[in-house]
């Protein structure tokens, strides 16, 4: 029995003027499945994930999800696909004048879905997302007081007030140290696991791509140039594959 496609790109290019970003890519991301994104910065990797949300427009393609054809879809039909995506930003993107508590009900308090549940109930699944990232101590905290890799938990765990079906994981070790680098790491295969979601992760750590992806696609220049295991893309015949696992070859 084939496998449900959560999200699917065909052929996509983008350019910001005389720019090409991206150039005729093609990845297919299945229900339950963590596909990672690898390529170094500057390589289009981001400009995927928003035309994937509908952030950009591309110049030519097909970017379906959830089985909508994205470049087709209205604003309500953007939205009702929005709300069954998860992002996790590379800073976390917490509110700042906000306690950990009250940045995970205020996306709650405005989804559709969640904000008639009592305030008991928002509170004590906001508990639960908490305490599954190891961050139940941290509930009245203020995101000053909390360290980077923190941060990146707390920011997980209010995607999941959501129930989302996809997470689209921007750079998810950016800016950390190795040990906290694999902690987060560690996390996202709980969460899939946990939480049954399908994942998109975007990365130029490839000990994290090592960890977290069931699938790799090596993105080049705008374009996937391979897709494999880390220890098939070490042996790739394409020398700009095998040039990203060579010592100082990432950011």
């Amino acid at each position: 029995m084939a496998k449900e496609r959560i999200v699917h790109i065909s052929n996509l290019a983008k350019s910001f003027g005389n720019k090409k970003v991206i150039e005729g890519v093609s990845l297919t991301l299945f229900a339950g499945e963590n596909l990672v994104v690898l390529g170094k910065s500057g390589t289009g990797k981001s400009v995927i994930m928003k035309c994937i949300v509908g952030l950009l427009e591309p110049d030519r393609g097909s970017v379906n999800v959830f089985g909508q054809e994205v470049t087709e879809a209205d604003e309500d039909q953007m939205a009702a696909i929005r709300s069954r995506i998860g992002y996790l930003f590379q800073e976390g993107a917490l509110y700042d004048s906000m306690t950990i508590l009250e940045n995970m009900l205020f996306p709650a308090k405005r989804n559709p879905e969640t904000r008639k549940l009592p305030e008991k109930e928002l509170t004590d699944l906001a508990e639960m997302n908490l305490e599954n990232d190891g961050l139940a101590e941290a509930i009245d905290k203020m995101p000053a007081e909390l360290s980077g890799g923190m941060k990146k938990r707390a920011g997980l765990a209010r995607t999941l007030m959501l129930s989302p079906e996809l997470i689209i994981y921007d750079e998810p070790t950016t800016g950390l140290d190795p040990f906290t680098s694999e902690s987060i790491s560690r996390l996202i295969m709980k969460v899939k696991e946990r939480y049954d979601t399908s994942s998109i992760i975007i990365t130029h750590d490839i000990e994290c791509a090592s960890i977290t992806g069931d699938r790799i696609t090596v993105l080049h220049e705008g374009k996937l140039v391979a897709e494999g295991t880390i220890p098939e893309l070490k042996e790739h015949p394409d020398e700009n594959v095998r040039l990203f696992f060579t010592k100082h070859a990432m950011p």
